[in-house]
């Protein structure tokens, strides 16, 4: 998903100043929990184009299958006309 040894990169992130107080006093790591959470979100992310990907493909082939017919039915139809003509 990415290159997880890659050099870290110093950014500014904004959040809330006592949110972020309340977590430094409990030891929480906010750098980790950064990225933890854009990994998520990438995953989430990735996740989605996948699908739209997906989507897309099964509608040029529901397309294809209303103008042409099926793929595999037009294979079948050919194998059992090659075999039965033996």
């Amino acid at each position: 998903m990415y290159d997880m040894k890659a050099p870290k990169q110093t950014v500014s992130l904004t959040v809330n100043s006592d949110l972020y107080a309340r977590a430094k006093r409990l030891g929480i790591n906010a750098s980790q929990i950064a990225e933890e959470a854009l990994t998520q979100a990438l995953a989430r992310k990735l996740a989605e184009q996948i699908r739209a990907e997906i989507r897309e493909d099964l509608a040029a082939y529901t397309s294809y299958i209303e103008a042409h017919g099926s793929p595999a039915e037009m294979a079948r139809a050919h194998y059992r006309a090659r075999d039965d003509a033996v």
